[in-house]
């Protein structure tokens, strides 16, 4: 089976280690999102958010947003949080007819138990909505640094299986990973998927600027590794969260070691300081670098 490409891009070397990278916001970030879009390449990919108590037509209004501004959308389905097959079908008709989204990004959401009919995000893919909503490519989630409550074989298996799942129903694989401070269990994981016969387009999560506070927070709150050495290494002090921190040293680690053997990489950018502030540190990085 012929798998189709994202975006003829990614059969291309990058031009350095923040070309074609993406953004996530929330329905509540879309003036933030004009502000910096200027900023901003054409096409960028943005993931637009499920948050419980947000509103449906808040994020199709999003989604909207997104494309009228020249940019990807790729909205988010919380699979626990979709309370009904309705619901969900009628969701990805709204994006995908009034924000002409063709990529979605799936996952199963914090609720222990779900609040409607689907348990995890197999059960998404299992309803064959995206595939005749003309959805092209579903982003899924990946775990270097482990997740809460799966043990690293089971993260693997159900990594395998969900993107054997989409490719056979004719749609291209997208991992996007959580983010995280320590490049070594990035690129160890990286290698491992790609031994694994994982050879899909992978994104790296990057933490954008942002407080230590709420660096640590957000860490805490998605069961992030956040070890004494680890914070060192990244430019964050444990024994003192005052002032912000930057993902530059992360970010050299990346364009200095990825190599051929982790496949097709690009960079996707949590911005827990803010959509600006996130687009600012890419512009000055890239000015730094002569990018």
């Amino acid at each position: 089976m012929v798998v189709p490409l994202i975006h003829p891009n990614w059969a291309k070397a990058p031009a350095g280690m923040t070309d074609g990278y993406s953004l996530e916001i929330t329905a509540k970030d879309v003036a933030a999102l004009r502000e910096a879009a200027p900023l901003i390449p054409a096409e960028t990919p943005v993931a637009i958010t499920f948050l419980p108590g947000e509103e449906a037509q808040a994020r199709v209004a999003a989604a909207v947003a997104v494309r009228e501004l020249g940019f990807e959308p790729m909205p988010h389905f919380s699979a626990r949080r979709i309370v009904s097959h309705d619901e969900f079908e009628t969701y990805l008709a709204a994006v995908a007819q009034d924000a002409g989204v063709r990529r979605c990004f799936i996952v199963a959401g914090d609720p222990p138990e779900p609040q409607g009919p689907f348990f995890d995000t197999s059960a998404l893919i299992a309803t064959g909505a995206f595939e005749r909503a003309g959805i092209k490519a579903i982003g899924v989630g990946g775990h270097p640094e482990g997740h809460p409550v799966m043990s690293p074989a089971e993260c693997w298996a159900v990594l395998e299986r969900k993107v054997g799942d989409i490719e056979r129903r004719g749609m291209s694989p997208l991992v996007v990973t959580q983010f995280g401070f320590d490049p070594n269990a990035f690129l160890g994981w990286l290698k491992e998927a790609r031994r694994r016969g994982i050879d899909t387009p992978i994104r790296i999560g990057i933490p954008g600027p942002a407080s230590i506070k709420t660096l640590l927070r957000f860490a805490a709150r998605c069961g992030v590794g956040a070890s004494t050495s680890v914070m060192k290494k990244y430019g964050i002090s444990l024994t003192s969260l005052i002032g912000s921190a930057g993902p530059d040293r992360l970010v050299d680690e990346f364009a200095d070691r990825l190599g051929d053997e982790h496949g097709r990489v690009r960079l996707h950018f949590y911005p827990f300081g803010g959509i600006k502030a996130t687009v600012d540190w890419i512009d000055g990085y890239n000015r730094r670098n002569g990018l």
